[in-house]
């Protein structure tokens, strides 16, 4: 009887840590592991069909650049709408923004969700650098280019710092429109646009294949989702109850400074 106590004991513990409501830390953090692995599938094959030239792929990458290339040669303002919009949403302005929203949450009283933005902007941009140097894949080469960019292709920065500022930006702002249907929906549509309107950017102007820019996407949602899972344990954590991300934000708090505080 003695013999199957240690064990049992230890069965125990571990489904309590995954298993039970009421201490769900271990359940949180092996849905995350799931999660990221089942959104970074999909970044990994499409990395490896870039890697190995698959050319299904690269016919469709071309067929796809070639028509938004016919287009924008022959529509100068096209051209001009997007190279606007290119530069105002790049990495840089993004990340200027996303340094704003850590100075106001700071101001605010929020400290861990400043980290949470910075972890989540760091993380993205470094694996985003590391990638293009790993992959090394070449930036397509136009005969008439309306635009040009340097550095190698996959994945695409903008299209992945895009979706890394819309999510933070997202999330951040969800708790103020938890009660409010439209509010939702607003700043769901806008955190779409940006992000697919960015990385069509780079298509519409022939710096991007359209496999680096869906990259791009996957990795920045991966991210996201990666660094809101975690924060989610760290919430779990200090006591506070589990929050609905994709309605309510990371933290639904945030709104109610008050409550932050209790």
């Amino acid at each position: 009887m003695n013999s199957t106590g240690p064990a049992s004991t230890r069965d125990r513990s571990w489904r309590s840590r995954r298993l039970d409501p009421d201490h769900s830390l271990g359940l949180r953090l092996s849905l995350a592991a799931v999660a990221a692995v089942l959104v970074l599938v999909p970044f990994a094959l499409l990395a490896l069909l870039v890697l190995g030239a698959w050319p299904p792929l690269l016919r469709l990458d071309a067929s796809v650049t070639d028509a938004f290339h016919g287009y924008a040669v022959h529509h100068p303002l096209w051209v001009r709408v997007m190279t606007v919009w290119t530069h105002a949403f790049g990495p840089g302005p993004l990340r200027v923004a996303a340094a704003v929203a850590v100075v106001w949450l700071l101001r605010r009283g929020a400290p861990r969700l400043a980290v949470w933005v910075v972890t989540t902007m760091l993380v993205g941009g470094l694996l985003g650098a590391l990638l293009k140097l790993l992959v090394g894949r070449d930036r397509p080469d136009l005969l008439e280019p309306v635009a040009r960019a340097a550095g190698y292709s996959f994945p695409s920065g903008h299209a992945l710092n895009a979706a890394l500022a819309a999510g933070v930006l997202l999330l951040l702002f969800l708790p103020f429109a938890r009660d409010n249907r439209a509010g939702r929906i607003a700043l769901w549509t806008a955190a779409t646009l940006l992000t697919v309107v960015t990385g069509l950017s780079r298509i519409a102007l022939g710096v991007h294949w359209t496999s680096d820019v869906v990259g791009g996407w996957v990795l920045g949602v991966a991210t996201v989702a990666a660094t809101t899972a975690a924060f989610a344990t760290w919430r779990t954590g200090a006591g506070r109850r589990p929050a609905r991300p994709l309605r309510e934000g990371v933290e639904p708090e945030l709104a109610d400074p008050e409550d932050r505080h209790a």
